[in-house]
């Protein structure tokens, strides 16, 4: 669901930019209360395995469409809302920059769609209310399933929306919207269960980090090693190896646009759209996770008979390098905000 910039009008993403902008900068102001030593590190490896889940598109059965998940609600349940947001905000911004996932006029709205519902209505007005009165597996299933399904559906609703008022008439608001909800409905199972799976981990080896997250109150003493551990190496499992066995299948926004207009990609303007996509080529040195010289192998080979699992050494470095640097912008973002906070308490300002 990462919108590309063509999408979009500079009127559309520039006020999502403004909107992004001042939900991050709430966020900035409310995380102090709960940020501590412990939850920084947490935000930097939940963060790079949230990137690396992405790379994952699974197909979607009898549609020929794929989907991957959007992870906004596991940062959220994790972190709590402030910190799934700002976590949310620095993947899809590595993701933008060096990987041309999603354009840079369409930054604002994609860390919208993606962080925004999962993080400030489908987890408190869904997964917190289910789970309120006690946590056990069952909870948290039907908790992460439904809010799942509605963080995405009001994600999905949001593309269609924003690209109805940039005035791209190739994408008809009826039929657009008819086809977004109900692939994004299909997808949004699949991250409800992954989404479950592992919170009920975390769970079972440290129901405190729920707990106390829920609750809005610092990790504190706790020791949470092992689950940085299992996320670390299941971020490096993930955009390592696992990403080989990406589906081929168009995502469910390119397989929506392509069945409303009979496009994959609608062709952009000039002016702005080609600054942005210029500076978007140079920065991107894994454009769609490869090395560029893989990348023009790649799109040269579509049509021809590829394997699968597609083995790629470059696609395995993309993981890798992409996870690195989701944790450390995450780290730096947690790391800057506690200082300024604690100097901030420290000064009676």
């Amino acid at each position: 669901m990462h919108m590309a910039d063509a999408l979009i009008s500079p009127v559309v993403g520039g006020a999502m930019w403004a909107v992004t902008a001042g939900v991050a900068a709430y966020s900035v102001k409310k995380i102090g209360n709960d940020l501590d030593e412990q939850k920084i590190p947490l935000m930097g490896v939940a963060g790079a395995f949230v990137f690396a889940a992405q790379m994952i598109n699974f197909a979607i059965p009898a549609t020929g469409s794929s989907g991957h998940i959007g992870g906004g609600l596991l940062l959220a349940i994790l972190l709590g809302p402030y910190a799934g947001f700002l976590a949310m905000a620095s993947i899809l911004t590595i993701q933008a920059l060096f990987f041309a996932d999603g354009g840079l006029l369409a930054l604002g709205c994609n860390i919208f769609n993606l962080g925004f519902y999962p993080c400030f209505v489908a987890y408190p007005l869904v997964y917190r209310l289910i789970t309120r009165r006690g946590y056990s597996q069952r909870r948290i299933f039907t908790g992460a399933m439904l809010a799942a399904l509605i963080g995405l559906q009001f994600g999905s609703l949001s593309v269609v929306l924003e690209t109805f008022f940039s005035g791209k008439s190739e994408l008809p608001f009826g039929t657009f919207v008819m086809l977004m909800q109900p692939i994004h409905l299909a997808i949004g199972v699949v991250e409800g269960l992954v989404t479950a799976a592992v919170v009920g981990f975390v769970w079972q080896a440290r129901p405190e980090i729920i707990k106390r997250t829920t609750s809005g109150e610092t990790l504190g003493s706790i020791s949470i090693k092992k689950v940085l551990a299992a996320l670390a190496i299941a971020a490096m499992m993930t955009g390592g190896i696992f990403s080989w066995f990406a589906s081929a299948h168009p995502d469910g926004l390119e397989w929506s646009m392509y069945n409303a207009s009979g496009k994959e990609e609608l062709a952009a303007p000039g002016g702005i759209y080609h600054t942005l996509a210029a500076l978007q080529e140079r920065l991107a040195f894994f454009p769609d996770y490869s090395l560029k010289n893989q990348q023009e192998t790649n799109t040269f080979a579509v049509g021809t008979n590829e394997s699968w699992p597609t083995v790629n050494a470059g696609t395995s470095l993309a993981g890798l390098v992409g996870g690195v640097m989701t944790l450390m912008l995450a780290v730096i973002t947690g790391c800057c905000i506690y200082m300024f906070k604690r100097r901030h308490k420290t000064s009676g300002v």
